[in-house]
């Protein structure tokens, strides 16, 4: 075959294999605000190897606005009441939680209303530790994305779609939120990658910091974005570099306080 016409060749499978992707996606899209996925699929491959993606978290936690996230009293001594019992303040938004569309649209869908069906999915893992060693404000760009694609096939329907910076190294260490100068610094979304997400039809995005966007953005341009479409974040992830970067299932244990913009949430993947 002449050289020609091999890159005609190769160029007519790249543009038949994006419009069948483009198809499936946009099926795919408009059932994750509804839930309209089935959960079952992501099980089939299953090992029985279970991962803890949450961090245990106390008031010395790092938060955004610096206050501590979660404070203890003591309500029952167990020398004097017989039991122990903790009464808690506790703010949605802290340690290992979920950001729910509420969180960041007027009249949206609140935690307690997210469809259970979308906290069973499949679990997409894109690693970005090597770019964000070098720039902690890294982000996952359209280009990982379609990476990943071109590695694993198709973003699954219903899918979570996580971040893997390396953070979790970091837990305990300043550098998990700040640069030795104290500006907030750490790996996020871009927005062109979560756009190419939702036309992908993935339900819910992870992340490995404290926030969807990176540190240094000053619009959170993917908050007021994918939230406001009918989808839900993580943030705080922990241990996403013990994970493939495709086949395994995320479990997400959304808090069901009624009418919260989110909260902490106790998430577990199984590869």
């Amino acid at each position: 075959m002449c050289n020609a016409c091999l890159i005609e060749s190769v160029k007519d499978r790249m543009l038949s294999r994006r419009g069948l992707f483009l198809g499936a996606a946009a099926t795919a899209a408009a059932g994750v605000a509804s839930g309209a996925f089935n959960a079952r699929p992501a099980l089939a491959a299953s090992t029985g190897r279970v991962i803890d993606l949450t961090h245990a978290y106390d008031s010395d936690f790092p938060t955004f606005d610096g206050k501590p996230g979660i404070l203890y009293d003591v309500d029952k001594k167990f020398d004097a009441d017989g039991y122990h019992l903790f009464k808690l303040t506790i703010f949605e938004h802290t340690g290992t939680h979920i950001d729910a569309p509420l969180h960041f649209s007027e009249g949206a869908t609140s935690v307690d209303a997210l469809p259970v069906e979308n906290l069973i999915a499949p679990l997409c893992v894109v690693d970005i530790s090597a770019k964000a060693a070098e720039d902690p404000n890294s982000m996952v760009e359209a280009s990982d994305i379609e990476a990943w694609i071109s590695a694993n096939g198709a973003i699954p329907a219903g899918a979570c779609v996580a971040m893997n910076s390396g953070w979790t190294a970091r837990i305990g260490d300043p550098s998990w939120r700040n640069l030795p100068d104290g500006t907030m610094a750490f790996p996020g979304f871009s927005k062109t990658a979560t756009d190419l997400l939702v036309e992908a039809g993935a339900a819910s995005i992870g992340v490995d910091t404290m926030s969807l966007d990176p540190g240094n953005s000053a619009d959170f341009a993917v908050h007021y974005s994918w939230l406001p479409s009918g989808r839900f974040g993580i943030e705080g992830l922990a241990n996403l570099d013990q994970l493939p970067a495709s086949g395994g299932t995320i479990f997400i244990g959304a808090p069901k306080h009624r009418g919260g913009t989110g909260g902490p949430a106790r998430i577990i993947a199984m590869v």
